[in-house]
């Protein structure tokens, strides 16, 4: 059977520069490009401003748009000037990906949170890319796609960049990476390393409720996709959610759900 992809990665990469690399194409790249800027620092030219690129940057030109990439020495604490640049690049195209491009205005330059998610898709992506025996264009495709959308997602849901919105909206990413297993306020906070008392106030101002009610709310949601699709024993849905312990766990659920973990499961497999 033969393939023909909605969707197509042209190439796929991770690179890592230690000395100067300039690039610059007045008439633009022949396809989509998705880059990633991981570490250190580069520059890229907006509406012919020279603009500086961080880490969490990610560069979207489309085909034709007027590329310029600058990487240069920086001044770091030993006080010599060197090369630290990494970053992600996707060259792609295909008609999925032109109606994807063309849903909504694309900014050349997006600032979202490096989360291990979105970092994963970029890494897993490259991966499946560089496979030579059981390559799959199919995978590709979708893993592109997921991309794309997860995309859309982080844009529709993140605060204005702002110091303060960024702030809360990594630390949302944290709990909601790290629900699974115990942590405390204090390791939300040094994530972002700012005070707990500052955590909690950005937290609350950004989302309308607190840390702690968040992350219940989270591995409460788990815990009900548990008890209803897995016969994973009750006690063990509890520890593998994150919950200090049952008892804890079982009142929670039952002030969130109505009633016990038992009762629904029970009532949740009748309805099934």
């Amino acid at each position: 059977m033969t393939y023909t992809a909605p969707c197509h990665v042209y190439t796929a990469g991770f690179s890592f520069h230690r000395k100067p690399f300039h690039m610059s194409r007045a008439d633009g790249v022949q396809n989509y490009l998705l880059r990633l800027q991981t570490e250190g620092r580069s520059r890229t030219r907006i509406d012919g401003v020279l603009s500086s690129v961080e880490a969490g940057d990610l560069m979207l030109f489309a085909p034709n748009d007027p590329y310029y990439l600058s990487i240069d020495k920086e001044i770091y604490s030993a006080g010599k000037p060197r090369v630290e640049s990494g970053d992600y690049h996707i060259f792609c195209g295909g008609p999925w990906i032109e109606e994807w491009w063309n849903r909504k205005h694309r900014p050349a330059v997006l600032r979202l949170p490096l989360s291990d998610h979105f970092l994963g898709l970029f890494r897993q992506l490259v991966l499946e890319q560089r496979r030579l025996s059981d390559s799959s264009p199919e995978i590709t495709a979708c893993y592109l796609q997921i991309l794309c959308m997860e995309i859309d997602r982080l844009m529709t849901e993140q605060p204005a960049i702002s110091p303060k919105g960024y702030l809360a909206y990594r630390m949302k990413q944290y709990v909601e990476e790290h629900a699974a297993i115990p942590f405390r306020l204090e390791d939300v906070a040094g994530y972002v390393d700012i005070s707990v008392s500052r955590a909690v106030h950005l937290f609350k101002e950004a989302f309308g409720t607190s840390i702690v009610k968040y992350v219940n709310d989270v591995r409460l949601e788990m815990a009900r996709e548990r008890i209803t699709f897995s016969p994973m024993p009750l006690e063990h849905v509890s520890e593998t959610c994150g919950f200090a312990n049952y008892t804890y766990f079982h009142r929670l659920f039952r002030g969130r759900f109505g009633m016990s973990p038992r009762q629904y499961r029970v009532f949740s497999r009748e309805q099934m």
